[in-house]
């Protein structure tokens, strides 16, 4: 783990991506403005973090869970971040569903062709 918060660094092209989407085309920030905001999305992780895992340490658990996250967000007074996160979750959850879904179909296929080829070579 780092030692310092200067030490914790977020990709510079994906801040200024996300501040770049977030701003009207004729608004642009200097280095040092998206070094700023990049520092504090680093301090706000950190601190959701450790609230989250307040939730899971009194839960008895060592894993953090999205759950953790959504009940830090509101224990910390961000209430109005749990509607979007959790349409986000959910789209995950069925991102994955189908890319485990096509993968099972994708092995289920290999398969058949391995019982095909077995069954050319008897």
């Amino acid at each position: 783990m780092a030692e310092k918060v200067e030490d914790l660094n977020l990709p510079a092209a994906t801040v200024a991506r996300i501040i770049k989407d977030c701003l009207p085309d004729h608004i642009s920030v200097g280095k040092d403005a998206k070094a700023v905001i990049s520092k504090a999305a680093v301090v706000f992780i950190l601190y959701l973090t450790g609230a989250a895992a307040e939730q899971a340490q009194q839960s008895k658990r060592k894993v953090l869970q999205a759950q953790d996250i959504l009940n830090a967000i509101e224990d910390l007074e961000f209430d109005e971040f749990t509607a979007p996160l959790l349409t986000l979750l959910e789209r995950f959850k069925q991102a994955k569903s189908r890319k485990s879904a096509s993968k099972g179909k994708k092995d289920a296929a290999e398969d058949e062709e391995e019982e095909e080829e077995t069954m050319e070579e008897d």
